[in-house]
């Protein structure tokens, strides 16, 4: 299908082609949620309030969700409360009682309301990080967030297994990163909104203009800018001691010498579990569970039974080489545990725990490193290849620096050698505001929260704003962004609104689903890789 020409002006332009921006586009298009009074919500407070005004564009959402503190029933504490909001009206009491309730929310279709757009992603096909693998992890790796949990509007995961011949995914099924990048490929054209979307499309060189934005590597003008690239969209660098390593030609055959993974999180493991079985495995890896545990020792090993397993390898090697005791029998976990079985990990794997990269020597296609412990001990090491994934950032290089400081407030653009950014970057601001300069909005992990589930609420935001044409909201309480700009830009003051209402970051609850993890602690998402993605969000 031939893709319709990028007109020169339009009303919004979306920087980023993940899921938060293919479930924004459908709403610019015209797709408007209501809640269906028909399938009432199980909080009898939160039904009676929504009923009464039931788009979901033109709600106060500090009104709707200020009981959810004292409620009986569990409402996340971690995520922005317009997200948490979207989400139990999505999926009412997901994380207790999945699948007894129906969705809440109805889409209707207003074609008299859709908003002229253009989203722009540099993948090859639409998805974000979701469409791209940096690493060698396998693509057949399951995705951490259960299948439900990755459904967007108008098209779920369920309609696209039905089209593709495929039996309906079973509950709690975790699909691989495959199937949800080939999903996500499918959307736009099964629920028409193909034409505004642009890949391999990198935007740059985006400022400010006297009436909006100016996106100067397309020469497109727009009033909105909706800014939905990601925290997951760069690989922290190794330092340049390691650059060596990294262009040695790929070994991926069992008798190679080993693979150094440098890591502690998902990513690593990933890479560790698409391993070769008979492959052998140099893990080098933070241990320091008392105050930074890994990501991985919420995995539960029922659910989560991969990520269980090398996480059990990691504190079996740190226990080793700290000379301490083991209190458990691995014996037992192996019996209990599938992923034991698919190598042999006492001869294939080899965990050095705060362990340091002393000195690189490249001889040919393979390598020799010196590895200092934290206790002094030093170990030579033959290697084949390195995976270096020790984090994951994301990007606002796209904006020229006046745009970078007005959006991040801090006076001072991104790093001038990478430009990075984490999920806590924006995170005081977006508590605030959603809208994080004027014109200017952010959805899907920017805002912190990185799950897919947790995208609707920044997508009905920065739409609520944009279709109803509304800037501010005279009935929230006005909060002042605190913000710092070039000369130029001085003279633009604002008051802001207090509208996603969020006070409350520090308190957790346990997920009460049998077998699982509670998906929605942040610190284990602002750290992950391409699952989250947009999210890939999760």
């Amino acid at each position: 299908m031939a893709l319709e020409p990028t007109p020169a002006i339009v009303n919004s332009v979306i920087i980023g082609n993940g899921p938060s921006a293919l479930i924004l586009s459908y709403i610019l298009h015209g797709h408007i949620p209501y809640y269906n009074a028909s399938n009432p919500h199980p909080d009898p407070i939160l039904h009676n309030k929504l009923v009464r005004s039931p788009c979901l564009l033109d709600i106060n959402v500090p009104s709707l969700t200020e009981h959810f503190q004292a409620s009986r029933l569990s409402y996340s504490t971690q995520a922005l409360p317009i997200n948490v909001l979207l989400d139990t009206l999505i999926r009412p009491l997901a994380d207790t009682e999945p699948g007894a309730f129906r969705t809440c929310v109805e889409w209707r279709h207003e074609p008299e309301r859709a908003v002229e757009h253009v989203v722009l992603g540099n993948t090859v096909k639409t998805g974000g990080q979701w469409a791209d693998n940096p690493v060698s992890a396998s693509w057949d790796i399951e995705t951490l967030s259960y299948a439900e949990m990755l459904s967007l509007p108008g098209y779920s995961l369920s309609d696209h297994f039905k089209v593709s011949g495929r039996s309906q995914p079973a509950e709690f099924y975790r699909p691989t990163r495959r199937e949800i990048a080939n999903y996500l490929a499918a959307y736009p054209e099964a629920v028409n909104i193909s034409g505004s979307f642009r890949s391999r499309s990198e935007a740059k060189g985006i400022t400010r203009t006297a009436n909006g934005f100016l996106i100067a590597s397309h020469n497109l003008h727009c009033d909105h800018l909706i800014l939905a690239s990601g925290i997951f969209s760069h690989l922290l660098p190794a330092r340049p001691q390691l650059e060596p390593l990294l262009r040695l030609p790929d070994h991926s055959t069992e008798c190679a010498p080993p693979l150094l993974v440098v890591g502690s999180g998902f990513t690593a493991a990933d890479i560790i579990i698409s391993a070769l079985p008979n492959r052998k495995i140099i893990h080098i890896y933070k241990w320091n569970p008392d105050d930074h545990p890994s990501p991985l020792r919420a995995c539960h090993a029922d659910a989560y039974p991969d990520y269980a397993g090398v996480y059990r390898r990691m504190k079996l090697s740190a226990m080793k080489y700290l000379g301490q005791d083991c209190i458990f029998s691995p014996l037992r976990k192996r019996k209990s545990n599938p992923f034991f079985h698919s190598r042999d990990w006492d001869q294939s794997y080899e965990g050095l725990p705060n362990t340091y990269i002393k000195d690189v020597s490249v001889h040919g296609d393979y390598a020799r490193v010196t590895l200092q412990g934290a206790d002094g001990r030093v170990v030579e090491r033959d290697i084949a290849n390195l995976e270096y994934v020790i984090g994951r950032r994301g990007s606002l290089k796209y904006l020229d620096k006046n745009l970078q400081i007005e959006v991040l407030s801090s006076g001072l653009p991104t790093s001038d050698n990478a430009g990075t950014i984490s999920g806590q970057s924006l995170r005081f601001k977006v508590e605030r505001d959603l809208q994080v300069a004027p014109g200017v909005f952010v959805t899907g992990s920017l805002t912190g929260d990185s799950l897919v589930r947790f995208a609707f609420g920044g997508c009905v935001f920065a739409a609520q704003k944009i279709l109803l044409g509304r800037m501010t909201s005279p009935q929230e309480p006005e909060s002042v962004h605190i913000r710092e700009t070039r000369d130029a830009l001085d003279d633009q003051t604002n008051n802001y609104r207090l509208t996603n209402g969020h006070t409350n970051l520090g308190s957790s609850r346990a997920r009460s689903v049998s077998k699982d993890i509670e998906l929605i602690k942040s610190d284990i998402w602002r750290n992950s890789g391409w699952w989250s993605g947009t999210y890939p969000a999760l």
